[in-house]
């Protein structure tokens, strides 16, 4: 295709027909599912008696509802509603021929976190999930979407879904990333200054030499916040760092295989000249830290810059912002450092990898957690937590004082047994602060970068890491 996009040429690729309403029917090269959103969907195709069209095109695993602790991990588990959804899984599974990655495996872990490591997610796929973090998989040139429970359903019967395709606006992130500062950040900046609107009825395709640099760790974190943009889902063309991640992992290519693979990933990359509905800048260049000091993940500044004033926010945001104002309990012009937090929360399919683990633990090294401050380590799988533990990195989180637990998405969505108190402020490494996200409506989220977490967790406040780290 001339003048082509990844997103053009995948979705192409993968369109089956236009339907009646004008929707395109697009097949899905990869389906993952969970506890959550799944049952009701079979419990469709069983009404129906209709069978599960591509069984090994489709992966399981749990993470939403798991308790993260051994001895919450007990079957059955003590919330039975909770059990209800993860036996339903299993027999779901079971009875289908899934492959399903539960508790007693050393592969379970978080949906998003578990496809790219065990090399299911590649270059030039369509993935879909019932959850909004697909767009993580978009990290290897793929286009990863979030479905409801209809969709799931048609999946599992079909292999395919009725989509619209979306407007492509390039994001070209140019400068390079200081110490102290990560994929996070870079996200979070783009989040900024395009809005948790920006991204409304486009998907982002990522580009310029901050994205370039990247480890597909990085990646993964700057593609699975693309949905808190508005955007339906978030790519990179996938390229050298990528094909070094995917080598020898389990389900990637082997030998010839392989080679044929890697010419056709090279042929989806987007064209020099590939036309897009829209391109913006935005340089990352010398920022500092972000931390969010709202409701919303575009309510967010540089560690270093003082909370915006109303007049400094748009007119048909002051009203969320002075909502924010009064949960949050900042006054505008202040500085978001010296801000107090109860609760260090790291993990999720944001920043659960073992770079995260890895960057925290240096600031960590011969530190201690505050004594005021629960400190909560989740790796986003047990594969992260094995090879966490086998670097020694678990100990440095258990000597300063985190406790170190079992995979599953824990504290960021507050399904399970972790869960933020009333009045509690958490520094977090997830993707969501809005209001009751990670617990009770009375608790409050600040987002930030894992080795900001782990700053906040010895300082038992908001700092900037960079002056911790020297």
């Amino acid at each position: 295709m001339s003048n082509g996009t990844l997103y053009d040429k995948v979705w192409d690729r993968h369109t089956v027909t236009t339907l009646p309403n004008g929707q395109d029917q697009l097949f899905i090269g990869l389906h993952l599912i969970h506890e959550v959103t799944s049952p009701q969907a079979f419990g469709m195709l069983r009404e129906r008696d209709i069978d599960v069209a591509f069984p090994d095109r489709t992966f399981a695993t749990t993470d939403h509802i798991v308790p993260t602790t051994p001895e919450g991990r007990e079957r059955p588990l003590k919330d039975d509603q909770a059990e209800n959804m993860l036996s339903a899984l299993e027999q779901n599974t079971e009875e289908a021929g899934i492959t399903f990655y539960g508790l007693d495996t050393n592969k379970q872990g978080i949906t998003h976190v578990v496809a790219p490591e065990l090399g299911l997610s590649q270059p030039g796929m369509t993935v879909a999930c019932g959850d909004s973090h697909t767009a993580t998989h978009g990290a290897f040139g793929s286009i990863g979407v979030g479905i409801g429970t209809t969709q799931i359903r048609d999946v599992l019967a079909t292999g395919c879904i009725a989509a619209d395709k979306q407007k492509v606006r390039r994001v070209e992130v140019t400068g390079e990333l200081g110490d102290g500062v990560y994929a996070k950040d870079v996200i979070l900046k783009i989040i900024q200054d395009l809005g948790v609107g920006g991204g409304v009825g486009h998907v982002y395709e990522y580009g310029g030499e901050a994205i370039k640099s990247l480890d597909m760790e990085g990646r993964l974190a700057v593609c699975n916040m693309s949905i808190e943009g508005g955007a339906r889902a978030g790519y990179i063309n996938p390229d050298e760092t990528t094909y070094e991640y995917l080598k020898g992992r389990e389900f990637a290519p082997e030998g010839d295989a392989w080679d044929e693979h890697v010419e056709y990933w090279e042929s989806i990359r987007s064209d020099e000249d590939a036309e897009y509905d829209d391109v913006v800048e935005v340089d990352a260049d010398g920022i500092a830290p972000m931390v969010s000091w709202g409701i919303n993940p575009g309510q967010v500044i540089e560690v270093t810059d003082p909370v915006p004033t109303p007049e400094e926010v748009p007119k048909q945001d002051r009203e969320a912002a002075q909502k924010a104002y009064d949960h949050m309990d900042v006054e505008p012009g202040e500085s978001m450092q010296g801000y107090g937090v109860d609760v260090a929360f790291l993990g999720t399919c944001t920043n659960g990898r073992v770079s995260d683990f890895r960057e925290a633990a240096k600031v960590l090294e011969g530190r201690s957690v505050d004594d005021d401050v629960w400190a909560l380590a989740v790796p986003g799988s047990e594969t992260v937590r094995a090879e966490c533990e086998k670097a020694g990195i678990d100990e440095v989180f258990r000597e300063a004082g985190f406790e170190w637990r079992q995979a599953g998405c824990s504290m960021c969505l507050a399904m399970n047994d972790d869960k933020l108190g009333a009045g509690e402020v958490c520094a977090s490494s997830s993707n969501r602060n809005f209001i009751g996200r990670q617990g009770d409506k009375a608790g409050r989220t600040v987002l930030m970068s894992p080795a900001m977490v782990a700053a906040a967790a010895v300082e038992g406040e908001v700092v900037d890491v960079r002056e911790v780290l020297n």
